[in-house]
């Protein structure tokens, strides 16, 4: 059977809220991180978009997971099946046989031995064969374009679903980094808190994200770029009776404040301590806002306010760190590169 063996080359960012695989320089799997199994036998019945329908919607027989929580996987198992089905979604034209699969994997900055040992477990498990892992925003840096092995500090801002990573990157290596685990699924469940304690309506971890989507905001003004309100549906609490409440993004913008407030400090922290020739560099170069949360209205606009430096959105956010990891991958020296670790 060694005759028809082949390989593939896979870039995939494992990401709390979705997980991102680059093949051939395209993107062949955008997917939530679901994974729904049946409790009697624990078989994958659906992972990634098909999954998340079913969020929140199961029975009994039913259990859907989000392996991954704060950006570190929480439920080993889950994620190694969901691994596994999403890998098969990448080479779903290669019906007979399994290649061997050469994988760089986005992980965040502040993980632990411990946390990148598992997601290295998980990907060997689910048929990689040779496995790399990068931190996420040194991929958001790669993938947004900038030449990281230069004598030149670059700032990113990487805002996923389970954890904001900032660093000073110089001559291919994180120089400081903050790694905090507050991120976009904070925002989401500060909007469920939000409308059960201000509306009575209580909302479903997947409405709260419509809410953020249609109408978050990070600054009070929005001006011409004001989105329209927001209709939500959902029982009252104490009634369970039906109830339509519209909201508009500056009431969002009050319930989230205090989170946007973190990753604001958490931008400070990390500028106090780098070093001033680096620092100057960012300040001319301005910072660079990657991952989902880069999507959040005037967010950009905030942050520069508060820090005095312009901060860029970079040109297709979501998918920065898969593409920085697929770029890595394709290098004939990766073995050698600083940033990829086996």
């Amino acid at each position: 059977m060694g005759f028809f063996s082949f390989s593939q080359d896979i870039a995939m960012d494992l990401g709390t809220a979705n997980t991102i695989i680059i093949s051939d320089d395209k993107i062949v799997v955008d997917e939530p991180s679901v994974v729904a199994l049946d409790r009697r036998t624990d078989k994958v019945l659906a992972v990634g978009e098909k999954a998340k329908l079913m969020y929140e919607k199961t029975h009994d027989n039913i259990k859907t997971i989000r392996p991954l929580r704060d950006g570190v996987i929480a439920d080993f198992t889950a994620c190694e099946q969901m691994m596994r089905g999403l890998i098969k979604m990448a080479h779903s034209g290669n019906r007979f046989f399994s290649p061997q699969l050469h994988m760089v994997i986005g992980v965040p900055s502040g993980s632990t031995e411990v946390e990148l040992r598992a997601v290295r477990d998980s990907a060997e498990h689910a048929d990689g064969r040779d496995v790399y892992l990068i931190f996420e925003p040194m991929a958001a840096a790669i993938g947004i374009g900038i030449d990281v092995e230069l004598p030149e500090g670059n700032m990113i801002v990487d805002i996923g679903g389970g954890t904001t990573e900032i660093a000073v990157i110089s001559l291919g290596g994180i120089v400081t980094n903050n790694s905090i685990r507050t991120a976009g699924d904070d925002l989401t469940a500060d909007i469920q808190d939000y409308m059960i304690r201000q509306h009575n309506l209580r909302v479903g971890e997947r409405m709260a994200e419509r809410i953020k989507i249609h109408v978050g905001s990070a600054i009070p003004d929005l001006g011409d770029e004001a989105p329209e309100p927001y209709e939500v549906h959902g029982p009252n609490r104490i009634t369970a009776l039906p109830m339509a409440v519209t909201v508009g993004y500056q009431e969002i913008y009050h319930c989230i404040d205090k989170t946007v407030a973190k990753i604001e400090n958490a931008v400070l922290a990390a500028l106090e301590k780098t070093p001033p020739e680096l620092y100057a560099d960012i300040v001319q170069n301005g910072i660079y806002l990657t991952g989902g949360g880069a999507l959040l209205r005037g967010l950009d606009k905030r942050l520069q306010e508060k820090i005095q430096i312009p901060f860029h959105i970079a040109e297709d956010p979501l998918h920065s760190v898969a593409r920085g990891a697929g770029i890595a991958l394709k290098n004939p020296n990766r073995d050698n590169l600083p940033f990829l670790m086996r």
